[in-house]
């Protein structure tokens, strides 16, 4: 039984909760928090810590620390301190610096002895492995992402730590006419807006400056700069009733060559929850990566460095007959 804990309790730390209830050899056993004191009320199966407490109590063991928190502040300074205590997974999602925090999260978890696993999710995550699949099943190839139409939580995050911002909700919307033209066979070159729109719904405190918060959103580098974003104001009211689920998705395709013969390759997601799906990767992920532990591995790897069948609960045997 690997013995999970979750740090930070959002929609994400909501979600792979849900996850580890259903979840086959794992559980539980404890949240860290920055308000545990609060959170004691929500939550009491399992102890409730605070983020900056690593004394554990008296017979509490922790496999794997799942970290929940948003790519722009958080998970770039809890992953370090997690990944000194314990074995790690987390969903960093800032594509542009996967590679620094990679480098940065591989030294201290060789240096500990531990392992962990970044950026897991859908994207990055699962449709990184599609993109390498489909780079090595098809020569001369053009692969393309499209996102949505859904909620991001990473970009939603990143939108609401702009001052002035009570709560926001971030839609990628993907242009239908570039997909149509991928699917029919074409490989144009698509700058980022021509692919995808960004939609933005606001909250901001009585009094704000409506036009500097609108300025912030759109011109933030490696979220929004690159994108045509619009920016709506919205009351709490109309947020928490229209706003209120999670979905996203988005498809993988590549286009390549076999032969004389153009083959298409198509992946789709489609998610009600993108926390609740989210967490369920990452559940799946941290059995990895006690697995790598338990075979003497440690530093950090992403989902393109797992063997598949540490993902799994069931066995090599099961996976064999079954899956082949």
């Amino acid at each position: 039984m690997v013995n999970a804990a979750i740090v930070g309790y959002g929609n994400l730390g909501r979600g792979v909760k849900l996850a580890l209830k259903n979840g086959v050899g794992i559980k539980l056993t404890a949240v860290f928090t920055r308000r545990p004191e609060q959170l004691k009320k929500e939550i009491t199966e399992v102890p409730v810590l605070g983020t900056d407490k690593f004394s554990l109590p008296k017979g509490l063991r922790i496999d794997v620390a799942i970290l929940c928190g948003g790519s722009k502040e958080d998970t770039p300074v809890q992953g370090p301190i997690f990944a000194h205590k314990f074995n790690t997974v987390d969903s960093f999602d800032t594509h542009a610096d996967i590679p620094r925090y990679f480098r940065q999260m591989d030294s201290i978890a060789k240096k500990n002895g531990h392992v962990s696993i970044i950026s897991a999710g859908w994207d990055p995550g699962i449709f990184s492995l599609e993109r390498v699949l489909g780079d090595a099943f098809l020569p001369n190839n053009k692969s393309y992402t499209f996102w949505g139409r859904g909620v991001s939580q990473g970009h939603s995050d990143a939108a609401r730590r702009v001052n002035g911002v009570i709560d926001a909700r971030q839609y990628t919307l993907p242009i239908d006419n570039a997909i149509n033209k991928v699917r029919s066979g074409e490989t144009p070159e698509f700058s980022k807006k021509e692919m995808h729109k960004r939609l933005v719904y606001v909250v901001t405190e009585e009094g704000a400056d409506r036009e500097r918060i609108r300025k912030e959103i759109a011109e933030m580098p490696n979220y929004y700069a690159e994108y045509d974003t619009e920016v709506v104001f919205i009351t709490k009211e109309e947020m928490l009733k229209s706003h209120s689920a999670l979905p996203h998705g988005g498809f993988v395709l590549t286009s390549g060559l076999t032969g004389e013969n153009t083959e298409i390759l198509e992946y789709r997601c489609q998610l009600q929850s993108n926390p609740d799906f989210t967490g369920s990767v990452l559940v799946a992920c941290a059995r990895a990566a006690f697995g790598l532990h338990q075979s003497g591995h440690k530093g950090a790897f992403t989902m393109l460095d797992v063997p598949p069948a540490l993902f799994s609960s069931r066995s090599v045997d099961e996976l064999k007959s079954h899956f082949m």
